[in-house]
């Protein structure tokens, strides 16, 4: 079934089409609900998790510093410990498409963070993050790393390296040397035996050890461990979580 606006063609998935899993339902209902005219980058659409604005980033590099953030929908990874709910995959959260205006007109922070789920999974993210930064605005990206575009030079990148909890979705080698920090949550403190040999191999990216959240006392006292013999590393707690703001 097909509509016919003055922006865009929408197209509605029949209810009586069978999908693999709910991850197939959401590729083809996303790539065939809009197809742009020659507009297309003014009113571009990408799937939404949730926004918030006029928060404090919480870890890495500019921990406490003012930002908005812009969660997008979806993520394989599959991190056990995974505070957004992807799990297992990301079923029955929020999936809500937007364009990039409305995006853009509910900014109120000199940065701003797109996160997800895993952002780069999503082709739309480049053309977003020029339009944010055509703002005047700075962007900073998290990311597991595991997906490869290329994006605006001035953007920030946070690599949260995942392989060492899901092995499918290695880190792309283009990745270690994009990014503008690297951020290990710690768990076990074997983590850094894991990425011993490509940390040492780009040793001029900063490297932020955080515990992770629900193992925390745990997690906390052998991050401080690990950095009485790795000096050069710093922690990075999740403030935010601390505080308790969004």
């Amino acid at each position: 079934m097909i509509f016919l606006s003055s922006n865009f063609y929408v197209f509605i998935l029949q209810p009586e089409c069978h999908y693999e899993d709910v991850n197939d339902y959401n590729k083809i209902h996303d790539f065939l609900l809009i197809i742009y005219n020659s507009k297309m980058t003014e009113n571009f659409i990408i799937p939404i998790h949730e926004t918030f604005q006029k928060t404090i980033q919480g870890e890495g590099y500019w921990a406490g510093t003012p930002v908005d953030f812009i969660r997008l929908a979806g993520c394989p990874v599959g991190c056990h410990y995974c505070d957004t709910g992807y799990a297992d995959g990301g079923v029955g959260l929020p999936r809500q498409l937007r364009t990039f205006d409305e995006l853009i007109n509910e900014l109120f922070s000199p940065r701003v963070v797109i996160s997800g789920g895993e952002p780069f999974i999503h082709k739309q993210l480049p053309a977003l993050i020029n339009r944010i930064e055509a703002t005047g605005r700075k962007v900073s990206i998290e990311t597991s790393g595991c997906y490869w575009q290329n994006i605006s030079p001035n953007t920030w990148v946070t690599l949260s390296p995942k392989q060492h909890i899901s092995p499918k979705y290695p880190v792309v080698p283009q990745m270690w040397k994009r990014a503008s920090e690297i951020k290990l949550v710690i768990e076990t403190g074997k983590e850094l035996e894991f990425y011993s040999k490509i940390l040492l191999a780009n040793n001029n990216i900063p490297v932020y050890l955080q515990p992770e959240w629900y193992s925390r006392n745990l997690a906390l006292p052998l991050v401080l461990e690990l950095l009485q013999e790795y000096s050069h590393y710093r922690l990075s707690v999740q403030l935010h979580k601390y505080l308790g703001v969004q």
